[in-house]
């Protein structure tokens, strides 16, 4: 798929589950989760897809993470969101909307 062409663009926004808003409650398997939402992430970025991602650096209630990324359409964006290990493993809950970058850095 050639990202990057006028593809049309989305950003889905991520928060964690409240369970995990107290760092004492992750266990070892929410971390392994991160691990593979991070490398899932990565990987889309290294092929074009992801356009940028990253998270707010707040308390766990109140932080969030966003996902700037394109698609062919809306449905290929609810798929590839759909795919998010977080949200597959049900830590992080995500919520799609279209979206176009207007100003980029250099």
């Amino acid at each position: 798929m050639d990202f990057g062409l006028l593809m049309p663009q989305f950003v889905y926004v991520l928060h964690l589950v409240p369970r995990l808003h107290d760092d004492q409650a992750w266990t070892e398997s929410d971390h392994a989760v991160i691990g593979w939402h991070f490398a899932h992430l990565k990987a889309a970025t290294e092929r074009g897809q992801v356009i940028l991602a990253g998270r707010t650096d707040e308390p766990g209630h109140k932080t969030c993470g966003l996902v700037i990324f394109e698609a062919p359409d809306a449905e290929a964006a609810l798929a590839f969101m759909a795919s998010e290990p977080a949200v597959k493993e049900g830590i992080m809950t995500a919520i799609l909307h279209p979206y176009a970058v207007a100003l980029q850095r250099k």
